[in-house]
């Protein structure tokens, strides 16, 4: 198994995950150019894609999904809330197939197993990827930690973990106080410090990669999410990496 992120953050997101023969694109959030773009610069073209896995249907998840499948005939993934939104633009697409947010299931040689989270979309969903032998957990957009997301990550080998901002950087921004509200709210994003609480609690012994993901241009610096991280872990900082916006971050191999 190995992934990579095409970007991370606010102004799009979209990761892959491969097992032998089948890839998986986690979320299209950009253009269909700029996919193809960013998909190029992993030596993957779009022909490669198996099949999107949509998480909820804000824009910066979702909002290259439809074209990319209509395009390139490739199936797309979501729940059955992030389908009620989405309902329109899924017509004409060669196929849409909708799941359970507490139901495992397959895609080729790759293993699901979605969770779900509280963030305001309608009925959101995070992911633990499996080849059988390895576990991959991704989290982002949450607002909120819970006990079964910490049971659903524990235990994994590698983490792609929602650091989207510092609780003092946002609190002392420019953004009107009801953006304030809403991303430090319960519905929101996790900020560093409830993203290194929730790491303190999983089982890390097997992990081999951490990699800090949405953090905020504005609100947000590596060094602090990386920081908070790293303390839990007791390791340096440059053990860890981040996604960045313009271009995620390269191949990330499980062994």
């Amino acid at each position: 198994m190995r992934f990579a992120s095409l970007g991370s953050g606010s102004e799009g997101n979209a990761l892959v995950v491969e097992v032998k023969h089948t890839r998986i694109m986690l979320d299209c959030g950009f253009g269909l150019r700029e996919t193809a773009s960013r998909l190029a610069g992993k030596a993957l073209q779009p022909d490669d894609i198996d099949a999107i896995v949509i998480t909820h249907e804000h824009g910066d998840h979702i909002g290259g999904a439809a074209r990319f499948a209509r395009k390139y005939k490739v199936p797309l993934w979501m729940t059955h809330g992030t389908f009620s939104v989405f309902r329109r633009q899924c017509e004409q697409l060669p196929e849409v197939q909708l799941f359970d947010s507490h139901q495992n299931f397959s895609i080729g040689d790759i293993a699901l197993t979605p969770f779900p989270v509280p963030h305001d979309a309608r009925e959101p969903a995070q992911f633990v990827f499996s080849d059988g032998v390895h576990r991959l957990g991704v989290l982002t957009d949450a607002g909120a930690s819970t006990a079964h997301i910490e049971t659903m990550l524990s235990g994994c080998d590698a983490l792609v973990l929602e650091c989207n901002h510092d609780s003092e950087l946002l609190k002392n921004s420019s953004y009107p106080p009801g953006l304030k509200k809403r991303i430090a709210g319960l519905f929101g994003h996790l900020d560093n410090q409830a993203a290194a609480a929730l790491l303190a609690k999983l089982d890390t012994s097997r992990l081999q990669h951490l990699i800090a993901a949405h953090l905020s241009k504005h609100n947000n610096t590596p060094a602090l999410a990386l920081g908070g991280l790293a303390g839990v872990l007791r390791c340096t900082p440059d053990w860890l990496d981040y996604a960045k916006q313009e271009d995620g971050f390269c191949w990330r191999q499980l062994t």
